[in-house]
């Protein structure tokens, strides 16, 4: 008996392994797939980010690629680039945009039909504020997307860090009545979410109710936990920077009923990948760590997970 989903995990924990390194370890661990994340080379500003595991400009050769891809033995979920491109650095959101373009054309190239991302946000203007400015933005990268035959997988992660950044984050794309109208305004299914119910928790909405609303806009799914500090909570508030009374922790370590979410996942007609990510600081001492928080994670969603024959 196997999951109905594909099991995978997100890269960006390796951050230092080759991609060769990051396939065998999916397929020596039993994993189905992997999101591959392929920043631009550089430095990164915050964790997690700058990793590159697929160059999307130094793709010469395609069906190389594809074929090396291909004898790992495992597939490719999806491409991931997480900046924000709706900075109020314009030279950066520049940047963002032309990137997010690139990634998607190498997804076309490659035949990988997903590329996650962020919607972005100016995080000193109210949602109704960086909304035109969104479309504009928006707009033509979905029709790139569409004309690639590649999906969009937008998180909910509100990227949200400092109080300074008021009235809310690096990404507008938070919650239903965000994704309401953001379907709405920009209504090709080229559009989706790459859904993570952690976020939907600490926000202190249900991660369940969403998925059949958003049925067809489900493109990519993260597996995340998160623990919720109710004293804290209680102390500072929900105003307060997020990270002060929620951290997030590995499928299974946290609040989050697995099976509950896969099953009610299972019953939207979902059957794409389910990628761990893992942002548990429990488990990033070393790589020995890193991988036993890969293991426990398959584990625990392996036994959450509906089966099929």
């Amino acid at each position: 008996m196997t999951s109905i989903f594909p099991l995978g995990f997100v890269s960006a924990i390796l951050p230092d392994a080759t991609l060769e390194t990051v396939l065998r370890t999916a397929a020596e661990l039993g994993y189905d797939c992997v999101e591959l994340m392929c920043w631009p080379p550089g430095d990164a500003d915050r964790r997690y980010a700058g990793v590159t595991h697929i160059d999307v400009d130094a793709i010469d050769t395609p069906g190389d690629l594809q074929r090396r891809l291909s004898d790992s033995g495992v597939t490719v979920s999806g491409l991931g680039f997480y900046p924000n491109p709706l900075s109020p650095d314009p030279a950066a959101a520049s940047v963002s945009v032309e990137h997010i373009r690139r990634v998607i054309t190498g997804c076309a190239s490659l035949g990988i039909g997903v590329m996650n991302s962020f919607i972005g946000r100016d995080p000193t203007r109210s949602i109704d504020d960086n909304w035109s400015r969104c479309l504009d933005t928006w707009g033509p990268l979905v029709e790139w997307a569409e004309s690639h035959g590649v999906r969009i997988g937008i998180e909910n992660c509100p990227m949200l860090f400092t109080t300074d950044e008021w009235p809310g984050g690096h990404n507008l794309a938070v919650s239903p009545a965000v994704w309401r109208r953001l379907f709405t305004d920009l209504p090709s299914t080229a559009l989706g979410l790459n859904y993570d119910p952690s976020h939907m928790v600490w926000q202190q909405m249900d991660p369940l109710g969403p998925l059949a609303e958003f049925a067809d806009r489900l493109v990519h799914v993260h597996a995340k936990d998160v623990v919720i500090d109710r004293d804290r909570l209680d102390d500072v508030g929900i105003l307060a920077t997020p990270l002060e009374y929620h951290t997030p922790v590995l499928p299974g370590r946290g609040s989050i009923d697995w099976t509950a979410f896969l099953a009610a996942l299972a019953d939207t007609g979902y059957r794409d990948a389910v990628c761990v990510e893992v942002e548990d600081r429990e488990f990033e001492a070393s790589d020995e760590r890193r991988i036993e928080a890969l293991r426990l994670s398959l584990e625990h969603l392996r036994n959450a997970s509906p089966t099929a024959a």
